[in-house]
């Protein structure tokens, strides 16, 4: 499994992350973690949700440390919880809130904190950036940095009942396709998705090294326009989602088994300077490069092959 494609896996135990540039393929893929032992199942879902979603997951397990640190990554996520009570302390929150029906949480800005209880049990949604639109009753602009409860959303009763249905369903395959099937059922029009979602795309395909005022210029509206779309359905401005793909395709370019070149690295990553490097950095991970490494060494050393490293770095 990609690195990408497993510390999606816990983003959803949580997102419990996600940036995916190689998100888990078409085929059902079955990761199991260390001795401690985590099941996780996922598959793309069939179109149209495929142009909206990297891949739904199932997670059930003892996490492999109770609090998990995300950096922000070019996804958006939907957790619904089968299990314990998980908790959440998001952008600028000083504690952690309490999420016991699941989660919704659009594309990030700033790291967020997940804790585990000691058995983990889910089922998820891995979101492209524009994804959630489609499923949401307000602008993902309302929602940045500030996760909600899934009832928050989609209703207390539809979400009872759906939990229901999923707790008694005959396995993850079975679960995976209730899910897929509830999102069919919710998935709706939304406007200015087409230009948002082919926006973003050249964006990806780009790891985010496009002139932004370029974008606007080829979709043939105002720069203005542009942003305000991006803000309703992404939740943030297309200058923010490029800077994110090119912090997310630098840090997956990092082998932390290996030496490490920081020049070389920034420099191909285009940016300015390693200062500036650093600064970035910092502002996605609120570490310096070198304890990020050390973090991660940390990951591998103690829990070599889990199914969630990758991206997620231990919080305690």
């Amino acid at each position: 499994m990609s690195a990408a494609g497993r510390s999606s896996g816990i983003g959803a135990g949580s997102m419990l992350a996600a940036a995916r540039l190689d998100h888990p393929g078409a085929r059902c893929r079955r990761g199991v973690g260390d001795a401690v032992g985590v099941e996780y199942v996922s598959r793309v879902p069939r179109p149209p949700l495929d142009g909206l979603i990297d891949d739904l997951y199932y997670l059930e397990g003892a996490p492999p440390y109770a609090r998990l640190t995300l950096p922000p990554t070019p996804a958006a996520l939907l957790i619904v919880n089968l299990g314990a009570p998980f908790r959440i302390r998001a952008g600028t929150d000083i504690e952690a809130a309490e999420y016991a029906d699941g989660c919704v949480v659009t594309m990030p800005t700033r790291a967020w904190e997940f804790g585990y209880p000691l058995r983990t049990r889910s089922v998820g949604v891995h979101v492209k950036p524009w994804g959630l639109a489609p499923f949401l009753p307000m602008p993902a602009a309302e929602l940045c940095d500030r996760p909600v409860t899934v009832e928050q959303v989609w209703g207390r009763p539809a979400v009872a009942e759906l939990r229901d249905r999923l707790a008694t369903a005959d396995g993850p395959h079975e679960m995976l396709t209730l899910l897929e099937e509830e999102l069919m059922r919710r998935l709706c029009e939304t406007a200015g998705l087409g230009l948002v979602r082919h926006t973003s795309s050249v964006i990806a395909a780009t790891s985010g090294a496009v002139a932004i005022g370029d974008l606007s210029v080829a979709a043939g509206v105002s720069s203005t326009h542009l942003a305000q779309r991006f803000k309703e359905l992404i939740g943030v401005t297309p200058k923010r989602l490029a800077r994110t793909y090119r912090f997310t395709a630098t840090v997956f370019a990092i082998d932390p088994a290996g030496p490490i070149d920081w020049g070389d690295l920034a420099g191909g990553a285009g940016y300015f300077d390693q200062a500036h490097f650093g600064h970035e950095f910092r502002a996605f991970t609120g570490l310096t490069p070198t304890r990020y490494v050390e973090v991660r060494r940390r990951f591998l050393r103690e829990h070599p092959g889990h199914v969630l490293d990758g991206w997620p770095l231990p919080a305690d």
